[in-house]
């Protein structure tokens, strides 16, 4: 495990100084494991103790505010209810694309509502106990993009992880579906979802990967959870990996996100990101570049509404010669809704001939919608291709006016260029039922 607390470098005083924090803790490490695996959480224990919840007044979380998810007391995930809801029929819809189907219920696996049988040779879906212990420990924890607070939250309380390896040379067909439902009983709960995925060299695999509640199920949208989750990815050289993620919350529901993705050479990593509905959502999305000629491609769409807040926060490091990297990220916001982007590019010396591009473009719907961006390049190379921006606009009088000619109503010509705006980061996803359904609803969340 690469995280390390050195105890002569920080005062004993600092010790569980955040009350917030420390009772997150105590929750979610509540059961034990043996081994590595309790090594790996009790170094995660020691880090979180000596940390604090960021608040505004840090760089990176200064426009969003956490004082409403501190101010719930959340408890961990209780064993009866979970037991209850596994062995219930909750809806699990899978896609007619999908083959393979992967489901966690606040973040523990339910065997008996996954499809992982007649899988091919090479490829493992599962959860810890698929692969050995020597091969986890290898990947599982170990990406640069595990150090920050809630992450390594996450690692203290790991007791379960949802597990895609593609061995060498592997092709898998069609997309593997991975959701994960969070479920509240009387109380507001705390669930950490954790998800590794292995590329090896050569192979290619599509995935989705779903965070969301029990939709459709009676005061399902009034249920208080913290969905606190992590997913690493590692595409090895030449591998190519397409990752869908889809976060459809519950209206009082809080979710904070981190993807971190590796990247060797010569491989190929797209991520196609939507985010609706939440109290507040954040991902933060790290890509770490191991190699040269890498590409990436990130798409990203935010819908919100009411009073919701979304923040989407991106670093890719760019730190090898031949890299290509699109980004592409809007935000539909509604009513006192509050959009945040931030992304970051770091081009340094070694990574010559980089073409790097990064537009962040803004839709608000109401004179009350907010919205902060700030895309940004960080480059020392001197032979490379950057460029970044980014936009915010209102529905324009003359484009209603002109559907209006045409024998569109007010409603549905606003609907048209809402939908047309959304469907430019939908149509990129490669499921076409997904696509559907998620123009479903984008229009139902900005009719309320």
């Amino acid at each position: 495990m690469t995280i390390k607390v050195s105890p002569s470098s920080i005062s004993d005083s600092l010790l569980n100084r955040d009350a917030f924090l420390t009772g997150l803790l105590n929750q979610v490490t509540t059961s034990e494991t043996t081994g590595w695996l309790q090594q790996l959480r009790d170094s995660a224990v020691k880090w979180v103790r000596h940390s604090v919840i960021p608040n505004t007044r840090n760089e990176e979380w200064r426009f969003t505010d956490l004082s409403l998810l501190k101010e719930v007391e959340f408890n961990s995930v209780d064993i009866k209810t979970l037991e209850k809801f596994q062995e219930t029929a909750l809806e699990v819809e899978i896609f007619p694309e999908v083959s393979y189907c992967l489901v966690f219920i606040n973040g523990i696996f339910a065997p008996n509502l996954s499809a992982i049988t007649n899988l091919p040779t090479g490829l493992k879906i599962g959860n810890l106990d698929i692969l050995p212990d020597t091969v986890v420990q290898e990947y599982l924890a170990q990406s640069e993009g595990t150090r920050d607070v809630f992450t390594t939250l996450n690692t203290a309380g790991l007791n379960d992880v949802a597990v895609v390896w593609v061995g060498k040379n592997v092709v898998v067909p069609n997309p593997i579906y991975l959701l994960f439902i969070s479920v509240a009983s009387e109380s507001a709960i705390i669930s950490q979802p954790r998800c590794l995925v292995v590329a090896e060299s050569n192979s290619q695999v599509s995935l989705i990967e779903e965070y969301t509640n029990r939709r459709g199920a009676e005061k399902a949208e009034d249920e208080v959870y913290f969905a606190n989750s992590v997913t690493e990815i590692w595409v090895n050289e030449n591998a190519q990996v397409s990752h869908t993620r889809i976060v459809i919350e519950g209206e009082a529901a809080f979710h904070i996100g981190k993807t971190a993705v590796t990247q060797a050479r010569y491989s190929r990593y797209s991520c196609n990101t939507v985010t609706v509905g939440g109290k507040i959502s954040r991902h933060n999305l790290e890509i770490f570049q191991t190699g040269e000629q890498t590409e990436t491609t990130l798409n990203g769409l935010t819908v919100i509404a009411e009073k919701q807040l979304a923040d989407t926060h991106s670093v890719l490091f760019l730190n090898h010669p031949h890299g290509v990297s699109k980004h592409l990220h809007k935000c539909i916001i509604g009513d006192r809704a509050h959009g945040v982007f931030s992304g970051k590019i770091f081009v340094p010396k070694l990574a010559q001939l980089t073409d790097a591009s990064q537009l962040n473009r803004n839709l608000l719907l109401s004179s009350k919608a907010r919205v902060d961006t700030k895309p940004q390049l960080e480059i020392t190379a001197d032979n490379v291709k950057c460029a970044h921006g980014a936009t915010v606009s209102q529905l324009e009088d003359d484009e209603i006016f002109y559907l209006q000619s045409r024998g569109l109503d007010q409603n549905n010509a606003r609907k048209l260029l809402i939908n047309a705006f959304a469907s430019e980061i939908i149509n990129f996803i490669p499921v076409s039922s997904l696509q559907g359904k998620l123009l479903k609803t984008v229009v139902s969340l900005t009719n309320k």
